[in-house]
């Protein structure tokens, strides 16, 4: 169900019931986009039945799905309609349209193409766990991650509190490490892929792709300034996935030993097996992950330790006692 996740930690949040959050939703229910419309994202049924609910509660796991839908009209025929737009007015005016002038032809352009684009949709799993305080988001961006938990608060209408989740280590500076000491996290195995790139961007990245990385040329790598940027690996020999240095989890894959029986005597085409099976997996994963990352960092806890640590070296001066 889940091929990615990105990681959020829920500060604060009161659920509110079922049926109240399922109203809340519809008032934000997916409208496909309008003839001019470039762009429409709303919610959707999870189980994909037309007029069904659109929060579905298993297992104790609240799970959502948002569609975005877009429209774009081709840049290459925007830019051949333009240029010959431009040549007509020229030749009818002696003078070549620039800065404005050109982007409202553009503009005006776009808008007479859109009603002929053709629509692409992006459905998006939102997982949100109430009890442990997570909320996981099915995406492979950080942007789209936090565009979509902006739309859910404010249809919670800012009763919900998350933030990205943080860890005491980053994830590139453990990735680094693992691979230096060619040693994975207790509970976990490195697997053949991995991505280095150098900090400033400047030099071409390494990647390695179903290569063993036990080898001196990874931490030859490292040592000259490299960092992971992804490395891909295992838990538990029963879920794979591709660890970013944003903290975020790709390519995740459950293994044959979870899948085996699995379904067997599901009557709801797999939907609540699929939920139940994927949130139970990563309700223990993302732990032990946060776990080999040094822990959970809380900003604020953070924050007040460092001014309680200032406000003890430097004490208020003594003041004279009167004889």
């Amino acid at each position: 169900m889940f091929k990615n996740a990105l990681l959020y930690r829920i500060v604060h949040w009161d659920p509110p019931a079922l049926a109240d959050l399922s109203q809340r939703l519809a008032a934000c229910r997916f409208v496909e986009c309008g003839a001019t419309q470039g762009e429409s994202a709303g919610w959707v049924e999870p189980r994909g039945e037309r007029h069904g609910a659109l929060v579905e509660a298993v297992a104790g796991q609240l799970i959502l799905k948002l569609c975005t839908e877009t429209k774009a009209v081709p840049a290459g025929v925007v830019k051949t309609l333009v240029d010959e737009q431009l040549v007509v007015i020229e030749q009818q005016t002696g003078r070549r349209p620039k800065g404005k002038a050109v982007r409202e032809i553009k503009e005006q352009i776009v808008h007479e193409l859109m009603p002929r684009a053709f629509p692409k949709r992006v459905l998006t799993w939102v997982w949100i766990d109430a009890g442990a305080k997570w909320l996981v988001v099915d995406a492979a961006s950080a942007k789209r991650a936090d565009a979509i938990v902006s739309l859910l608060m404010d249809v919670l209408g800012g009763e919900i509190q998350v933030r990205p989740q943080q860890t005491g280590t980053s994830a590139a500076t453990a990735m680094a490490a693992w691979l230096l000491d060619q040693q994975a996290p207790r509970g976990f195995s490195i697997d053949r892929d991995c991505e280095l790139r150098q900090p400033d961007g400047e030099k071409p990245s390494v990647r390695y792709a179903r290569h063993a990385l036990e080898i001196d040329e990874v931490s030859a790598h490292i040592r000259q300034g490299k960092i992971p940027t992804q490395l891909a690996m295992t838990w538990g020999n029963r879920v794979s996935f591709v660890l970013t240095e944003a903290l975020s989890l790709k390519r995740i894959a459950l293994l044959d030993v979870v899948l085996e029986g699995s379904r067997s005597g599901a009557h709801d085409g797999g939907f609540d097996a699929d939920v139940a099976i994927a949130t139970g997996e990563l309700r223990r994963l993302i732990p032990d992950l946060v776990e080999a990352l040094g822990g959970e960092h809380d900003p604020e806890r953070a924050l007040a330790g460092e001014a309680l640590a200032a406000e003890a070296s430097n004490p208020a001066e003594l003041q004279p006692v009167a004889a």
